[in-house]
């Protein structure tokens, strides 16, 4: 007498698929609050903080002081996109999702690279607006300084999405985002994203060297000349994405409960 033994086969890529990728993304543009966070919010801040008139004359590099306030609020609006992005795993741990997840042989790794991916999607959406506004009312940067500023921020932008997906595993869906609102102001801040390090105390300018935002920042804003050590900001950069997408990972292997 023979037994069938039913083994399920592992999809190709761990389940990576473009068929995914699309579901993702058309559920996160039915997520109202999230394309507020993505379209309007950023564009509004610039406008807020990098318009005043003194701005556009005042030189910043190869640019004005207004183009260099736009590109630093692209990243945040950047940041807040990819980490709302990410953070909406929390909702489907709440739905019992992820639950339902783990008993499909999806590698977890490939499901955070989806979600990575369509953070990051956010965030380009979040850039080209605020780009946009800002060149509507002043800002002054070489065309082809000004996209290779809006490259490098999206690609950094990175590890905020991981970012986003980490904490979404960690905290609860009904308040994460009013969690990560203003941890993402404070790290801004912290990492020189809204005022430059030079006009820091010197204990603060080491502090910041340390937080996710800075690496983002410094590389963002190196078409504009000198703003930080390159290198450095590469490193930070790929030092967090590495923690926080192992996180994450880690996290969705353990996520067996309904929460």
């Amino acid at each position: 007498m023979s037994t069938t033994v039913d083994v399920r086969r592992i999809p190709p890529y761990g389940g990576f698929s473009l068929k995914f990728v699309a579901l993702e993304a058309r559920r996160m543009m039915r997520n109202k609050r999230a394309m507020v966070f993505t379209l309007i919010m950023p564009s509004a801040f610039f406008l807020l903080f990098g318009t005043d008139s003194s701005y556009k004359t005042e030189s910043a590099g190869h640019g004005n002081v207004t183009a260099y306030v736009m590109v630093s609020m692209a990243v945040y609006g950047a940041m807040i996109a990819a980490t709302s992005g990410g953070a909406m795993v929390a909702t489907e741990r709440a739905l019992g999702w992820s639950r339902q997840l783990r008993l499909t042989p999806l590698n977890p790794f490939a499901y955070v690279a989806v979600k990575v991916l369509i953070a990051m999607a956010m965030g380009v959406v979040s850039i080209v607006a605020v780009f946009i506004v800002g060149n509507l009312v002043g800002a002054d940067l070489p065309v082809g300084r000004l996209l290779l500023c809006g490259a490098i921020g999206w690609v950094c932008t990175l590890v905020f999405a991981a970012f986003g997906l980490f904490m979404g595993y960690l905290l609860p869906s009904e308040n994460v985002m009013q969690i990560l609102g203003p941890a993402l102001a404070l790290l801004s801040f912290a990492g020189g994203l809204f005022v430059p390090l030079d006009n820091m105390s010197e204990v603060f300018a080491t502090i910041a060297k340390f937080t996710p935002a800075y690496g983002v920042g410094v590389l963002a804003r190196s078409p504009f000349g000198h703003d930080g050590s390159i290198a450095l900001g590469v490193i930070n950069v790929l030092a967090w994405t590495a923690i926080f997408v192992a996180g994450s990972a880690w996290r969705m292997s353990k996520d067996t409960q309904r929460v």
